[in-house]
């Protein structure tokens, strides 16, 4: 996807959030942008692994 693309559908997305919503998106792509490239994207790989492999780890932790 393109990066005026990607722009276009975020905006989709604000334009449908409360004023409260869109306040906590500010923050949090604040909080973004402060961090390392190569460590969001480890974080996002590691949340990809937690929401696909939930249940293995269910049986890991017992």
């Amino acid at each position: 996807m393109s990066r005026q693309e990607l722009n276009t559908e975020i905006q989709k997305v604000l334009s449908n959030l409360s004023d409260e919503s869109l306040l906590s998106v500010l923050e949090y792509l604040k909080q973004v942008q402060k961090i390392d490239g190569s460590k969001l994207m480890i974080s996002n790989n590691l949340g990809k692994i937690l929401k696909e492999d939930t249940e293995l780890l269910k049986r890991l932790a017992q």
